[in-house]
């Protein structure tokens, strides 16, 4: 398979997983926050389709499922979402690129990049986007919802996200040998 035509797939599969994942939660969201499961395919499109595809894909999920579902709610929640999102996939896919994933500590590296730099960029989007509604985003809030909260996501995260890397690069080195 082509790489643009493997990236498109992957990537728009990507996107499939993070509308419906997220009704693992049971739409609570509580449980939403403290699991982050639209962070998830995210990161995996980064790491898998390169920056590019986790970017959009990163950007477009939580508004699309905003708009589908009306959950997470449009303003400010999947406004800021969608800019944590785009900067998830973009880091991951740059970093995958730049270090490799050949070895877990560049997996790691690469995920946890990703990981406070989305977190960074959704604290400047709230700051913006609360600051427009007339309310202030402290730094407390900044810690308690992008860290406190979601403690129990972002342990998952480094737990599964390293071993789905590479089962998955295993995976298609193999196709890509059978098919040469």
């Amino acid at each position: 398979m082509k790489t643009s035509t493997r990236n498109l797939t992957f990537a728009a599969m990507f996107l499939a997983i993070g509308q419906v994942l997220p009704f693992i939660t049971g739409q609570i969201p509580q449980i939403g926050k403290m699991l982050c499961p639209m962070h998830f395919p995210i990161l995996l499109c980064g790491f898998f389709c390169g920056w590019q595809y986790g970017a959009v894909i990163g950007f477009i999920c939580p508004l699309l499922r905003s708009l589908l579902f009306g959950m997470p709610v449009l303003y400010p929640s999947a406004i800021g979402m969608a800019f944590e999102l785009m900067t998830y996939g973009l880091v991951a896919g740059l970093l995958s690129k730049k270090l490799g994933t050949d070895a877990l500590w560049k997996i790691y590296v690469s995920l946890i990049g990703a990981m406070l730099c989305g977190r960074a960029v959704w604290g400047l989007a709230q700051i913006v986007l609360l600051g427009i509604k007339g309310d202030g985003f402290t730094f407390s809030a900044f810690l308690a919802g992008g860290f406190i909260n979601a403690f129990p996501g972002i342990i998952l995260q480094l737990v599964f996200i390293p071993f789905l890397v590479r089962l998955f690069r295993q995976r298609i080195e193999k196709e890509s040998i059978k098919h040469e």
